[in-house]
């Protein structure tokens, strides 16, 4: 929930994989860890709360183990013309839709604010009929983070926001604006808020409204997520209904997730299971998953080093619509 306009970076898996040199763009969630603490007189030390990350990532984790459907032949060309430049090619043919072709640009600037991530970034890709989706992303100060995202339909502007996060010691707190218009008194406004309660569990909320002509609204929710040693549990509940996750990771190998939504709006509920299964040593990833709609899933993807070669292999049947979707992916470079 809170999400105003789909992120328009390029395909985890296996389009849009980062170069050599690259950052990724979004820096992924990651578990809190306990920070070490000194002994001081006679009192129990007590560990630190870190900072719990951003409200909209709370179920990220668990949305990672999960396969991405992709349907037909996708081939992607990635080149990097220098450490803080790469450019990709991207052909889709399909069978069910429209055939086309995107050239996608990053950029990752020399402003270093850690081992994985400088600033600022800005990701961008068009495609064969001039629609264009682009992200600026810049660290302004060591706590303070901005984000504007545009999206257009050809000539016209179809939606655009702006982002701005402050990341405390051990609360994060964000809000959005998106379309505004003061012309016509319309737009979209969120805002976010997490904080750590403990170094395990973490609490928060969302709160967001919207205003068109005729029609104005507010929805609130709140969010909890509790972090063990090998697992994240997180419960979101507002007006709209509840989404529950849980994520656990059995080894190196293995991990697994379950997530559960409803809709009060829609009047619907579902249930998804998925797991991931990582190879190292032969180069390979399987995603697999299976819903309450009796939907099944499953993704193989395959690096064949040492050349910079990528294949990816995607199936999805519908057993209750009797459809069956699939996808050959190849990336080099």
């Amino acid at each position: 929930m809170g999400n105003v306009l789909a992120s328009s970076s390029p395909t985890p898996s296996p389009p849009g994989s980062a170069g050599p040199g690259l950052v990724s763009v979004p820096p992924g969630f990651t578990m809190p860890t306990v920070a070490p603490v000194s002994v001081t007189g006679g009192q129990n030390p007590e560990p630190l709360l870190q900072n719990p990350g951003a409200f909209e990532e709370c179920h990220r984790k668990c949305k990672e183990v999960f396969p991405m459907p992709m349907e037909g032949v996708r081939l992607t060309l990635n080149k990097g013309l220098s450490n803080n430049f790469q450019v990709n090619h991207t052909v889709l043919l399909s069978t069910v839709g429209d055939s086309s072709y995107r050239f996608g640009a990053t950029y990752v600037g020399t402003k270093q604010m850690g081992p994985a991530e400088a600033f600022p970034v800005m990701v961008g890709d068009m495609d064969s009929t001039g629609s264009l989706n682009a992200q600026i992303i810049h660290q302004v100060t060591d706590k303070v983070r901005s984000k504007l995202a545009f999206q257009t339909q050809q000539q016209k502007f179809v939606n655009w926001q702006g982002d701005a996060e402050y990341k405390g010691e051990n609360f994060t707190a964000a809000v959005t604006f998106g379309n505004p218009d003061v012309l016509v008194g319309s737009g979209l406004v969120v805002a976010h808020y997490l904080q750590s309660i403990t170094p395990s569990l973490a609490l928060g909320g969302e709160l967001v409204y919207h205003r068109r002509p005729g029609e104005e609204g507010t929805v609130m929710s709140l969010a909890g997520r509790y972090t063990g040693s090998n697992f994240i549990a997180t419960l979101t509940l507002g007006g709209d209904g509840g989404h529950g996750s849980y994520y656990h990771k059995a080894n190196d190998q293995l991990q697994v997730g379950v997530e559960f939504e409803a809709s009060a709006r829609m009047q619907d509920t579902s249930v998804s299971f998925g797991y991931q299964l990582d190879v190292p040593k032969a180069n390979l990833v399987f995603k697999g998953s299976l819903d309450s709609n009796w939907v099944v899933g499953a993704t193989l993807e395959k690096k064949l080093q040492p050349l910079p070669l990528s294949l990816a292999l995607c199936a999805f049947l519908n057993h209750r619509k009797n459809s069956f979707k699939c996808g050959f992916g190849i990336s080099l470079g």
